[in-house]
């Protein structure tokens, strides 16, 4: 590339033997990506068209759902054109968009699952006021501000770093996430310190307000009757699945910036496809098995199937 191709392009070189199992890669993304639309939007579909689904908690597992659809379709169409291709490029700005819907999506799971938490707080220490408090402005109010606040955030971030010159056009990964910071020329100390700030704002507080909750939640279930308890363990252990697998991949990914040049690529390669798969693809999984009352009614769905 030129001097003005490089301004303009990102080379993305996080693929291993792409020229060898172009084909491969390109059958198993295509199945992973369709799974994920289909595992979710399935579940979405149930909390949809059932009447006794439209509570808070089904209707935060619904949010939670689609914004993983979102959040696989920001990478995987991108990732499926890229290995069909003889070069694996982006546009600067496209990269900056690519990311910022990235942790904007990321975000967002962490704030709804705090938005769950909440609501199975109230639910279960406080039942007599739930549905006083737990009203339809309320949960409306969270689900906006799920997607609002981090993705304000986080414009202002992108916002910070659009002017900043880069000397490096190579990108040590498959799509656009916060290693596209190791191609500007210089760091800037106040958006590095504005970075670690809305890493806590909007996903470590978060991450402790959900373990804070599900503590309470279980101290109070574990001196309350024996349905209390069974109460808890059925509508928050979904919930803590989805909070500890998401927080490890989420973890990985801020500090994979920082040993960057001691990460195997083979080793990269491989966490990469386990964030922008196990996580979409498993939280239907675990909902649909694990809630009851959605669990029920996929059966009934999947019956439905089997006789025609």
């Amino acid at each position: 590339m030129d001097d003005e191709l490089n301004v303009t392009y990102i080379t993305l070189d996080g693929f291993i033997e792409l020229h060898t199992y172009r084909f491969l890669y390109f059958v198993i993304m295509f199945i992973i990506y369709f799974l994920i639309i289909c595992f979710n939007f399935t579940i979405v579909y149930l909390i949809w068209i059932h009447q006794n689904l439209h509570e808070p908690m089904y209707i935060f597992i619904a949010a939670l759902l689609i914004n993983s659809v979102l959040y696989s379709t920001n990478i995987y169409p991108k990732l499926l054109v890229d290995i069909l291709s003889e070069k694996q490029i982006i546009s600067y700005s496209a990269c900056v968009f690519q990311a910022f819907m990235y942790y904007t999506l990321a975000c967002s799971e962490f704030l709804l699952l705090a938005a769950m938490s909440y609501d199975r707080y109230v639910s279960i220490c406080k039942p007599l006021q739930y549905s006083t408090i737990m009203r339809k402005t309320i949960v409306s109010m969270f689900l906006v501000l799920s997607w609002i606040v981090p993705g304000c955030e986080i414009a202002l971030s992108v916002i910070f770093n659009a002017n900043i010159k880069l000397c490096n056009f190579t990108l040590r990964g498959i799509f656009c996430n916060n290693s596209i910071y190791k191609c500007q020329c210089l760091s800037s100390v106040v958006l590095s310190v504005y970075g670690v700030f809305v890493s806590l704002n909007i996903s470590f507080f978060p991450m402790l307000f959900v373990l804070f909750t599900y503590t309470r939640i279980l101290i109070i279930s574990y001196r309350s009757c024996k349905s209390v308890r069974r109460k808890a363990a059925q509508t928050c252990l979904p919930h803590l699945l989805v909070l500890i697998g998401f927080s490890c991949f989420f973890i990985y990914d801020i500090v994979i910036v920082k040993l960057e040049s001691d990460f195997p690529k083979t080793a990269r390669l491989i966490m990469t496809l386990q964030i922008i798969l196990y996580h979409p693809l498993f939280n239907p999984l675990i909902y649909g098995l694990k809630m009851k009352e959605i669990s029920k009614h996929l059966k009934g769905l999947l019956s439905k199937f089997k006789s025609y």
